[in-house]
Formats: C-alpha cells, structure tokens, sequence
C-alpha cells in the first residue's frame, strides 16, 4: 500500500484516486492550502495555472517524491494552442521547477469519465500512459495501480510529454466540440 495525494478535488482527481484506492492504496485529496504530509506519490490535478503556487508551497517536501502532472496546458482564452513554448512541455517546465522531484506525466489523454469506468466508449480498457525521465517514477506510478483495472504504458523519456499535451489538447478540443463525447476518446490497444 503506498500513501497518495492529491491536488485537486475535481472529476480528474476523484477518478484517479478511485483507481488509486481500488488498487488498495490511501488516498488524501488537498487544495492549494493542504497542510499535511505528501504521500509516496502526489498527482497534480488541477489546471496548469494553479501548479506554480503548490509547488511553490511545497517544493521542499516534493524532493524524492514521485509526482505526477496531469495537465493540459491548453490557451482556454483562445482554446487554440498551449500555453507553454514549442519545445517544452507542461511536465518539463515542472521539473524544471522542482529538480529534486520524480515527475512523470500520466493521466492527461484520458478523461475522467474513462478512468472512472476503465473503458473508452465502453469498449476497450482505459490506459495510462506514462512519459519520465524517471524509471522509477513510472514504475512506482504502475505498481501503485496494479488491481485498478488500468494498465501503465511507458510513453518513453519526459520529452514526450510534449506530445503527449498536443493529444491531450486534441481529444480536449474534439470533446468540446461535441465531435466525441466526454466518455470517448483515444484508446491505446497494447
């Protein structure tokens, strides 16, 4: 059993930690004010823009700890690009923020609706791909979900967390555009 936290209280956080709890771990969920102790691993599920002020608050405690970024770092002024420079990546920029941290990017090319019922479309199993310079963060990440009904797939090196954004960002824009639903998306056959 491994200790979990996790910033953010939403549809995203709840699915995840579901699935995290189902694989028999304990599960804190925080705001940006959470006071506690961080668990083995901590997930970012909240908007990119309110990253900075928790990892801010909490940069000391975060060294060692595998963390997980699950952001879409979309424009949602415009809703037409990300927010983040061409040759990086939300992850990236974390971890420029916070060296001393695991991070690993998962969870930002499936919604919660997927994650929460472990299909897409109701059809095949729901994957979580995994990107990180981290072999043991992306390890850690797939054991701690081990008996959710997820499977981890290693999406490779923290640079393909860029693409990993840009498909995130494509399935957001389908959805929002009713061109799939909400509970659809992209499923990784393996």
């Amino acid at each position: 059993m491994m200790e979990i936290t996790i910033f953010g209280k939403g549809n995203m956080g709840k699915a995840i930690g579901g699935n995290f709890e189902k694989a028999g771990n304990r599960v804190t969920y925080g705001g940006r004010d959470f006071k506690g102790s961080l668990g083995d691993v901590v997930v970012l599920a909240v908007p990119y823009g309110a990253v900075d002020s928790i990892l801010a608050a909490h940069k000391d405690e975060l060294a060692g700890k595998v963390l997980v970024d699950i952001t879409n770092p979309v424009n949602f002024d415009t809703f037409d690009g990300l927010v983040v420079p061409a040759d990086s990546s939300a992850t990236a920029e974390i971890q420029k923020k916070v060296p001393e941290a695991l991070v690993v990017k998962a969870f930002n090319t499936t919604f919660a609706g997927v994650l929460a019922a472990g299909k897409v479309g109701d059809k095949e199993p729901a994957v979580v791909l995994a990107a990180s310079d981290s072999e043991e963060a992306k390890k850690t990440l797939a054991e701690a979900l081990e008996g959710s009904g997820l499977s981890v797939v290693d999406a490779g090196s923290l640079k393909r967390a860029r693409e990993m954004e840009t498909l995130g960002f494509l399935h957001i824009s389908l959805a929002a555009r009713e061109k799939i639903s909400w509970t659809g998306g992209f499923a990784v056959i393996h």
